[in-house]
């Protein structure tokens, strides 16, 4: 396939008349990368109360596991650009896929503490280059009046993955150690990447490299530092909250491990549909007024968890989770419409970056510090309160139309 231009993506994609549902197969080859993608930097959560019984850390150095593999995360993704500016955004998948098989096996061989920062941190690496490059790659064979729902079904993958990362570990939990789970998922992150070097011809043209040029242009714009702050706290409640509900679960609450781990796999069921319905809302009413909508109710329901008795918790995690990840379809969009064509993966890189060491490493990190020195519970409410907080400033983001 002959390599083209992004810009000149779009515009076949709306001068041919190309059917949504012709891009269905495409995107749901990119969905099992990104599945696979998700899995592999979440489902240390589930496996976090196994790791600190057998480490013998405390809370606050679980948190920093996270921010740890965020910092892997966030380094990746600011040097996607140059990556995918020489070996196309198809190839950069296939290497961050393949990477990433090889960084669980080798973080299911660590011995210590340091070996499993040391692993998670190449988890971070190897995960951080591949969003840039499959968003520009969706935006480049969509059109972009069905972005909001080519995303959604991309965003389908991070919902399963909330879904099943703990059925899947808690199932070789029975049987086997933490680092089983970690060399399992290694292998199929593999086998996924062959099939899409196999059958995968989406996102065959360069990226652009990040330039002086590109990141002025870029930082002069005050929504695109705004979309920063959101994405922080749209990932804080999402895969921030979900990272640190294990520990909050048994140790705040005595919960059992695997009632705990079972509460957070069936409460993502509803976000896998719910996806799907911010997608189209987010066509609809536009993505401004949806992230509005979704951090504010979000911010709320995140500090209720942090007061309410045992006994609500089952359904305020349900809820909370579903409405978590109806943020992203509307914060990509977003993006994509702040940055100019030719520079998108460069915008999606710096905001997924900052964000991520935000939303999924400082502030889990912050809940761990705080249920150390005072209570859990004050985690929760101090991170809710930030993420109505980002809500209500949303009210100043300023995107053009599509």
């Amino acid at each position: 396939m002959s390599a083209v231009s992004p810009a000149g993506a779009d515009a076949a994609a709306v001068d041919d008349g190309e059917s949504f549902r012709s891009c269905l197969g495409r995107l749901f080859l990119l969905t099992l990368l990104f599945f696979m993608n998700f899995m592999a930097r979440i489902v240390q959560a589930p496996l976090m109360p196994a790791i600190e019984k057998d480490l013998h850390i405390t809370h606050a150095e679980a948190g920093s596991l996270f921010f740890i593999l965020s910092v892997g995360y966030f380094i990746a993704l600011m040097g996607s650009g140059f990556v995918s500016a020489r070996i196309t955004h198809r190839r950069t998948m296939v290497l961050s896929i393949a990477c990433t098989g090889m960084a669980l096996i080798a973080t299911a061989a660590s011995e210590s503490l340091w070996g499993l920062r040391a692993g998670l941190f190449l988890i971070g690496l190897s995960t951080g280059i591949y969003l840039p490059s499959a968003i520009a790659a969706i935006t480049g064979f969509v059109s972009p009046r069905h972005w909001g729902k080519a995303i959604a079904i991309h965003e389908v993958a991070p919902s399963l993955a909330f879904v099943l990362a703990p059925l899947f570990a808690e199932a070789l939990l029975v049987l086997y150690p933490w680092k089983i789970v970690m060399a399992v998922l290694g292998v199929g992150a593999l086998l996924s990447g062959a099939i899409f070097l196999r059958f995968g011809r989406m996102g065959a043209f360069a990226g652009e490299a990040p330039n002086i040029r590109s990141v002025v242009a870029l930082g002069r714009q005050p929504s695109y530092w705004l979309m920063i702050l959101l994405f922080g706290f749209g990932i804080s409640g999402s895969l921030g909250i979900y990272t640190m509900l294990p520990l909050f679960l048994v140790s705040a609450h005595g919960l059992e491990r695997d009632f705990a781990n079972t509460l957070l796999a069936l409460s993502r069921i509803p976000g896998v549909l719910a996806a799907f319905g911010s997608g189209w809302f987010t066509d609809r009413i536009g993505p401004k007024r949806t992230i509005l909508i979704i951090l504010a109710l979000n911010g709320l329901l995140t500090m209720a968890l942090g007061v309410a008795p045992t006994a609500w918790l089952a359904y305020l995690v349900f809820i909370q989770s579903a409405l978590a990840v109806c943020f992203f379809p509307a914060g990509f969009a977003a993006i994509s419409l702040v940055a100019p064509a030719g520079a998108r993966n460069i915008a999606v890189s710096i905001v997924t970056s900052f964000g991520f060491m935000i939303g999924a490493g400082a502030l889990p990190a912050l809940i761990g510090w705080i249920g150390t020195l005072h209570s859990f519970s004050a985690g929760f409410l101090l991170v809710g309160g930030l993420i109505v907080a980002g809500g209500l400033v949303s009210r100043m983001l300023v995107i053009g139309r599509r």
